[in-house]
């Protein structure tokens, strides 16, 4: 099963960023709350894989009704991820 919200921890052993990293762009604002990251219902930080291609390819917003950046699984670093760690 794919996920679309994973923990900092989750994340950072997918991407290679430091939790310290992934923090800062947070406290920063690089990565904007609702479009890359939010807080679960018991308050921890999850990251959106979608929001998260989507800024590394400088896409946001809506486009055809899909959020920009999710990528079909054969072209996303995180499609491609779990297919071999499934």
């Amino acid at each position: 099963m794919l996920l679309r919200h994973v923990t900092i921890g989750k994340f950072c052993s997918m991407s290679g960023y430091t939790e310290d990293a992934v923090r800062s762009k947070i406290k920063r604002g690089d990565w904007l709350e609702g479009k890359v990251w939010r807080y679960a219902p018991d308050g921890r930080v999850l990251i959106d894989l979608g929001g998260y291609e989507a800024w590394v390819t400088g896409q946001s917003g809506m486009e055809s009704g899909r959020l920009l950046g999710e990528a079909s699984k054969s072209t996303s670093i995180f499609g491609a991820y779990a297919a071999a760690n499934g």
